[in-house]
């Protein structure tokens, strides 16, 4: 086997440079031409990403480097998309791991490096933001080494070479008093510790599909890493499917990456990662070989579900004016195309026809869908997240997270006693100069809304982060929602004259000139329970002259709503109306006589 491969995943928590890193190495690399516009977080394709400065989707990249291709995985930061971090780590040798140094190690660094570390890759850490007027790079080498302790990892694993970086600046270091300079003495260390692909290339030819790309000229590309062998186009090769059907067909195109592009290649060599067009229905954890009578690789299992949701049509009365797809089966055939993407995702029938059930690991991964699918053109109601019960022993079990809270000192009374009353048990504090550090296990039910409740009694000064710890006992109840709502009780368009009034009572969801439904909640209330409001109420005119001056209208500004913030505020009984225009919050029932006798009725 080539020594000229490696293979390498970038493990990094949210906005700590992951992606800046990444392109660093590919502008010294010289892997863009001179006379080529650049633009700033390359690896960030979709434009979700660039919004939200947060990996969603993993992706590849290729680096010439000293003689040696250097293959590079950007997986995603985030618990909840664990599914894409679980399958590509299969195509990888070992793993980049990337530490804020003024941080330290988050959630999110933990669960993927766990991940790693199960799989027995080579570590290479990397201190980033040295340069940070508050980095304390010595604190978080200890914690990086406690981390790899806490996690089992092996003798090799945990004597990992640490370099010290900036990746804005352009610049790696093997100690701290070297000159910065450039990333060299990174590529000269992923070239010298990470080991080469262990792959026969004299062997039959075998490969995994861990990841699936579309072109419209060339249709489905099936993306892996060569396990053995070796394929050129043309040749036949056989798919082996997940129900044990094989199907053969001829490689139309082998592809290989030149920096985040592609480009045709005349073969695909053993070890490297590289795309192949000619299956029609080919998916992720399936095996290519040469041959019908193989037998397919063993199936990596990933971690199950935790939460569920239910995605319907749009029966608003304001729906059909900004979707072009509207119906049951647009949604079902974008539900099921979403499945063969991404592994962590299972869908189901529900007992109404119009809906949809959704599984996946956390709401976020569930509300980055229904964004997307918003911005593809389709109108869907989506209900509240609800986490998946198991029976154990005759026990009924939930899930549990650990929690890590960041919060200032002054509000930690207040912080301590609503998580309480969400059930969590503080496990460890610890008090530094900028604030308090807190951990806790939690039940998942009891996080549905900590985020935007947290945002709220800390004025948006303590930072939240969350991993999935296993399933335990059921707790008692947790209240979903300590607010109450204010639901339209007629439909038109609001006023500014029934908003003034209204806003006295709590913050609006709508402003003046939007049109409402009954049953649409147009903002929330101190008080529990849902209060009927006329939002569309106008000042009567009469013919008698007022002895005062109108009093000026000053309104407040409605709540900007985001699907993440939408699906946590509402109540079992509300849905998120999501359409290409609008995020709208509605009760299930929007007559108002229809939901009082359906809560007499349950009730009962």
């Amino acid at each position: 086997m080539s020594v000229a491969i490696r293979n390498i995943g970038i493990i990094a928590h949210v906005d700590h440079g992951k992606t800046t890193l990444v392109d660093c190495l590919l502008r010294q690399a010289g892997t863009f031409r001179d006379n080529e516009e650049l633009v700033e977080r390359v690896m960030d394709s979709m434009d979700l990403e660039r919004e939200k400065g947060i990996t969603i989707k993993a992706k590849n990249a290729s680096i010439e480097w000293g003689g040696a291709t250097i293959n590079i995985v950007d997986t995603p930061g985030h618990a909840d998309f664990g599914g894409e971090v679980e399958r590509i780590l299969t195509m990888v040798d070992g793993v980049l791991l990337l530490v804020d140094a003024a941080e330290g190690t988050q959630a999110q660094t933990r669960f993927v490096l766990r991940k790693a570390i199960e799989q027995g890759l080579a570590v290479v850490v990397v201190l980033n933001k040295v340069d940070r007027p508050n980095a304390n790079v010595a604190r978080v080498h200890d914690q990086v080494l406690e981390l790899l302790l806490e996690l089992h990892a092996s003798e090799a694993q945990f004597h990992a070479p640490f370099l010290f970086a900036s990746a804005r600046d352009g610049y790696a270091v093997r100690d701290l008093a070297d000159e910065h300079k450039d990333m060299t003495p990174l590529f000269e260390t992923i070239l010298s510790h990470i080991p080469a692909p262990k792959a026969d290339p004299d062997a039959p030819f075998r490969m995994v599909i861990s990841n699936l790309d579309w072109s419209d000229y060339i249709g489905r590309i099936a993306i892996g890493k060569v396990l053995a062998g070796s394929a050129r186009m043309g040749d036949s090769l056989v798919c082996i499917h997940k129900d044990g059907k094989r199907e053969r067909a001829t490689i139309t195109r082998v592809m290989t990456f030149r920096g985040v592009k592609t480009s045709e290649s005349a073969v695909a060599v053993a070890g490297s990662i590289v795309g192949l067009a000619g299956f029609e229905d080919a998916h992720i954890g399936e095996t290519v070989c040469d041959s019908e009578e193989r037998e397919p690789e063993p199936v990596r299992q990933i971690d199950p579900p935790t939460i569920q949701m239910q995605f319907g049509v749009n029966d608003s009365p304001l729906s059909g004016r900004e979707g072009r797809y509207l119906t049951a089966r647009h949604l079902k055939e974008r539900l099921v195309k979403e499945t063969r993407l991404n592994v962590s995702i299972e869908i189901y029938d529900t007992d109404q026809p119009n809906f949809f059930g959704i599984r996946a690991r956390g709401a976020l991964q569930i509300a980055i869908l229904a964004e997307t699918m918003r911005r593809e053109g389709y109108e869907l109601l989506v209900s509240r997240p609800e986490v998946i019960y198991r029976e154990e022993g005759g026990v009924r079990q939930e899930p549990y997270e650990t929690l890590w809270i960041e919060t200032p000192d002054d509000i930690l009374g207040d912080l301590l006693q609503h998580l309480a009353g969400r059930r969590a048990l503080v496990t460890k504090m610890e008090h530094h100069p900028h604030g308090v550090q807190i951990e806790a296990e939690a039940p998942t039910r009891g996080l549905i809304g900590l985020e935007s409740a947290l945002a709220n009694l800390t004025s948006g000064r303590a930072v939240m982060s969350r991993l999935f710890r296993g399933y335990g006992p059921v707790t008692g109840d947790i209240r979903a929602r300590g607010a109450g709502v204010l639901v339209s009780m007629e439909g038109g368009v609001a006023t500014s004259y029934a908003l003034d009034t209204l806003q006295l009572r709590g913050r609006m969801f709508i402003g003046p000139g939007d049109e409402v439904y009954e049953g649409m909640i147009v903002g929330d209330s101190a008080r529990s329970g849902d209060l009927p409001v006329n939002p569309t109420r106008t000042k009567h005119l009469t013919n008698i002259r007022a002895a005062g001056k109108d009093d000026a209208i000053i309104l407040e500004p409605p709540v900007e709503l985001t699907i993440e913030k939408a699906i946590e505020f509402i109540a079992p009984d509300e849905y998120v109306e999501v359409t290409p225009g609008h995020i709208r919050l509605r009760k299930k029932i929007l007559n108002s006589i229809q939901r009082k006798r359906a809560g007499r009725t349950s009730g009962e």
